[in-house]
């Protein structure tokens, strides 16, 4: 895994030649065992490369890299599992090879099928080719989004990097908020794409590719996730097409698996306890000759920690299991890296525990499998039957019920809803079983005035609700890939569109950005076979009755690992990957919390209403409501915002 960054200008050729080199040792981090540059004065262009070796640890493997034939060079972050198969029929394409490297497959492949050849890679990537020949820059990112890929263009000045960290090392990049911006943040604590904090810089949607000719930049689409219903598939019972579309899925994803096994540096994987995780590391145990080196963290607050079942899903399946148990001490230290790891304002706090457990699986290993994917195919979410059911129940309840009720229950003391619902917890069905209650329960009270499914959905995802937003900012919300998804995905079934909506959103900009900035500040690289893009095109037409059943999603996929492990490893209420940020901010994250958002600091910034930040931290810290992820939030952006000092 690495990083790249590049140029072209018109103008300046000296300034940008000279802030190349500080450019790429601002990503350092995702390549700590070598660095490259490439300058070609006369077109303006300057490549840079970090790079973590993994394939070909040779210096043939060097970037930026050159064509045999010297027509075109390349900087490449990622990983194409396919290449060995793509280098046998580009050799007898006549195409010469001068490493062992995928990367130079990548550009062979370009100069032999140009753009199209991204249908055919299998892998993940981001990539940017300066064709000789033709004088164009050619830049592509994986169908599912995995690697980043951001570029800013003003003035015929074309910049790119695999974060943001790396154009603003450029002098002439300027730092200038992109307003809409920051309510889309705070709405949905990442900047949705194809959007940046900054503006005139776009991050390249997953599954496009652009084009900068001259001076005409095009962006295109190669590949989205498919938009199908689900059909019934074959076979003469349900029984025997069940069994078949199971062992179909087993094939996909052991063959996924045995692909992300190529390396030639040290391998493990990252295991939760989870069933995607686990059904991960019994495909890597499958298919290894040897005991898969597995690692976990865990927390001693027992709403957070999976470590103890992460322990029996190894032992079961013999892996070589490591675990490390932090303590809020541990995790609070990582909070103020966050700004820099995370150069966009991004608000996750699962971001704490995984750069803990990327930076202990670096100490033994350089690359790692991870689980990530599996909700978002297979209806793992709790709030993807909690919204198709509340379309259907409060569809029943008259208008002129709704908002007396909503207000009514909203006074309703969240604790107090806590504390009457976690005795019955256990002896309800599986799908009423949820964490984070009060932030839940808040929600439920939110949505009950809302029947239709965008709205039901948009309140179940986001942090800071439209109405508060505008007060909270003076700004509406801009409309985003979120409601253009829901747009055209009308004619799938309720869960599948939920799901189609969070693959194109959720997923790349969040859980996937959380795990690359994470891991590659440590220095490790994750793949993620669950998003093999084979298995999504399989999974997208599977019907809904094979994704959520019996209460519970993930059901072919519990099927599945069902072959491998006990049912009763991992047949349990989700838990999440998460930090116990609400108590903290009443504890050892109070005194932060009161100085990033003190009256004079938001009064002074002139972005927020300091009243209602005031408002939200009181109610917060004597208990009457659970803010603590508004909270988060705006902490994110006051922290973000000193590091990087945006122009407003």
């Amino acid at each position: 895994m690495c990083g790249i960054v590049g140029f072209k200008v018109d103008r300046r050729f000296a300034d940008f030649r000279d802030d190349l080199r500080p450019a790429v040792d601002a990503l350092a981090h995702r390549g700590p065992d070598d660095a490259g540059t490439f300058l070609e004065e006369g077109d303006g262009l300057g490549l840079g490369h970090r790079r973590l070796s993994i394939i070909d640890l040779s210096d043939a493997g060097r970037q930026p890299m050159q064509s045999a034939s010297a027509e075109a060079v390349i900087v490449y972050n990622g990983e194409l599992y396919n290449f060995r198969p793509l280098r046998r029929e580009l050799e007898r394409c006549g195409r010469r090879f001068t490493s062992r490297t995928d990367t130079e497959v990548i550009v062979n492949a370009y100069l032999q099928w140009g753009t199209a050849c991204l249908e055919k890679f299998v892998g993940m990537f981001a990539f940017a080719i300066w064709d000789r020949r033709r004088k164009r820059l050619f830049a592509a990112r994986d169908r599912l989004g995995i690697k980043p890929f951001y570029y800013h263009y003003a003035g015929r000045t074309f910049l790119f990097a695999s974060e943001l960290k790396a154009l603003a090392a450029f002098r002439h990049f300027p730092r200038r908020l992109d307003e809409d911006a920051l309510p889309l943040f705070l709405h949905y604590q990442y900047v949705p794409s194809p959007r940046s904090i900054f503006r005139d810089t776009r991050k390249l949607p997953p599954g496009h590719f652009l084009l900068l000719d001259g001076d005409t930049l095009e962006v295109s689409c190669y590949w989205q996730p498919p938009m199908q219903a689900g059909g019934s598939g074959a076979g003469s019972t349900q029984e025997e097409n069940e069994e078949a579309l199971l062992d179909r899925l087993d094939d996909l994803l052991t063959r996924a698996v045995s692909d992300r096994l190529v390396s030639d540096v040290p391998l493990g994987a990252l295991l939760s306890g989870g069933i995607d995780s686990s059904l991960v590391v019994a495909l890597m145990q499958k298919t290894s000759a040897s005991p898969v080196k597995t690692f976990s963290i865990g927390f001693s607050e027992s709403g957070y920690n999976e470590a103890p079942w992460a322990a029996k899903v190894a032992d079961s399946l013999g892996t070589r299991h490591t675990e490390l148990y932090v303590d809020a001490r541990q995790a609070l230290e990582v909070i103020p890296r966050l700004p820099e790891v995370y150069d966009e304002p991004f608000a996750d706090s699962s971001a704490v525990p995984t750069f803990l457990v990327s930076r202990l699986t670096r100490g033994h290993v350089t690359v790692a499998l991870s689980g990530d994917g599996g909700d978002e195919q297979f209806a793992g979410y709790v709030r993807y039957w909690m919204t198709r059911s509340m379309e259907k129940w409060f569809a029943g309840i008259p208008p002129g019920i709704r908002r007396p009720l909503a207000a009514l229950l909203g006074r309703l003391p969240p604790g107090w809803v806590e504390a009457c619902y976690l005795p019955l917890r256990e002896w309800l069905p599986q799908r009423l079983r949820v964490a984070n209650v009060r932030e839940k329960w808040g929600k439920l009270v939110a949505q009950i005035g809302e029947t239709r499914l965008q709205e039901l959905y948009r309140m179940t995802v986001c942090l800071w609700p439209q109405a508060q937003m505008r007060e909270l900012t003076g700004r509406g919300l801009p409309r985003s890939t979120f409601e253009a998804v829901f747009g055209r995905s009308d004619a799938l079934p309720v869960l599948k569109r939920l799901m189609c909506v969070d693959q194109h959103t959720y997923l790349p900009d969040c859980m996937l950005t959380k795990v690359d900035r994470a891991s590659m500040a440590n220095g490790l690289e994750i793949r993620v076979p669950l998003l093999d893009h084979r298995a999504v095109e399989f999974t997208s037409g599977l019907p809904e009755n094979l994704l959520y059943r019996d209460g519970s999603g993930k059901y072919l996929l519990k099927r599945l690992l069902s072959r491998y492990l006990p049912v009763r490893l991992f047949e349990r209420p989700k838990a999440g990957f998460g930090v116990p940020i609400e108590r903290w901010l009443r504890g050892e994250l109070k005194e932060l919390m009161l100085d990033c958002l003190s009256p004079e600091r938001i009064r002074a910034e002139g972005l927020f209403d300091p009243r209602l930040v005031q408002r939200t931290v009181q109610e917060h810290l004597s208990g009457t409501c659970s803010h603590h992820y508004r909270l988060w939030t705006l902490m994110m952006w006051e922290m973000w915002r000193e590091r990087w000092s945006p122009s407003l």
